[in-house]
């Protein structure tokens, strides 16, 4: 008799760069690694720490600043998740949209800018994004509203004059008239957005689900990129996040599967884009100082071994 699936549960921010994830779903590569995945997509960065820190998840697609904002007790809830990033997930392009008559930062000044969460570094890449542009971020007020959807909403509707996107919800803003006043990647080479994380006691107790795992993603991830796929691929996105209208299609998944602002090849961890976050989160985080060695926000280990395999 085969052996029980062994439950695994994802906690993920909504959005186009979980496409390794569905796509492992769809072609049945969790199931065989015998894992029955439950994927939940949070609505914001603080209520997906304080219920993996309540062992409701195991596996966590989050922001790599979040690994590092927890590990230094500077996240934006007083909890402790455990995070340990074990694979990069994207660069994470990300992009401000505005309402459609503002055209430039020194426009927002005086108005109200939608954000998950204050402290996070996010919030941090906005703010390099003003000081570049030679605003202060003192001029605007900042509202922390939720994960890409809630935020896109709330700009959509009126109630903010502009907000950060990911993609769909980028060319979405964009095929409904709204701007883009700017993008993370026009003014950094390297930035490590999404990254995979485990509760690490958790994991330290189920390695072999975690190997599984790995290896199951990889495979969803390998299948993404490769451009045989893609117009299933695209399919599969479609079906998962039917608010991408059609004509969005196209520039959702260049996006997605460029180098420079999409999905990781291998699920590797960028040093440069590493580097990046470190940085951001010393100038700006509420902790003060500089952060240096990144190992202690990490365990490779687990991508290694399931790479040897």
């Amino acid at each position: 008799m085969p052996s029980q699936p062994v439950p695994l549960r994802i906690i993920a921010f909504p959005g186009a760069p979980n496409l390794p994830t569905f796509a492992a779903l769809a072609k049945g590569f969790f199931e065989a690694e015998n894992l029955a995945v439950e994927l939940t997509l949070t609505p914001s960065s603080v209520a997906q720490a304080e219920r993996t820190a309540a062992g409701e998840f195991d596996v966590v697609f989050t922001a790599f600043d979040n690994v590092v904002a927890y590990g230094e007790g500077q996240g934006a809830a007083p909890v402790d998740p455990e995070y340990a990033a074990i694979m990069g997930a994207t660069q994470l392009e990300l992009s401000v949209v505005a309402q459609p008559e503002i055209k430039s930062f020194a426009e927002l000044r005086g108005r109200t800018v939608a954000l998950d969460a204050l402290s996070t570094g996010f919030a941090f890449v906005l703010y390099e994004m003003l000081a570049r542009a030679g605003v202060d971020p003192a001029d605007i007020r900042f509202v922390a509203v939720g994960a890409t959807p809630q935020r896109w909403q709330s700009v959509k509707g009126g109630e903010h004059a502009a907000t950060l996107t990911i993609e769909p919800f980028t060319s979405i803003a964009q095929k409904a008239g709204f701007n883009v006043l700017g993008r993370s990647t026009d003014i950094f080479e390297a930035y490590q957005g999404g990254s995979i994380a485990v509760r690490r006691s958790w994991a330290d107790a189920n390695r072999q689900t975690v190997l599984a795992f790995v290896r199951a993603y990889r495979k969803g991830l390998d299948w993404v990129l490769d451009p045989a796929n893609r117009q299933e691929a695209t399919s599969i996105l479609r079906e998962r996040m039917p608010e991408i209208q059609s004509g969005a299609l196209d520039a959702v998944m260049n996006s997605l599967l460029s180098p420079r602002s999409g999905l990781t090849p291998d699920g590797v961890l960028l040093p440069d884009g590493i580097r990046q976050v470190l940085a951001l989160r010393s100038r700006y985080g509420k902790g003060g100082g500089t952060l240096g060695d990144p190992g202690k926000y990490l365990d490779p280990s687990y991508l290694k071994a399931a790479t040897d395999d």
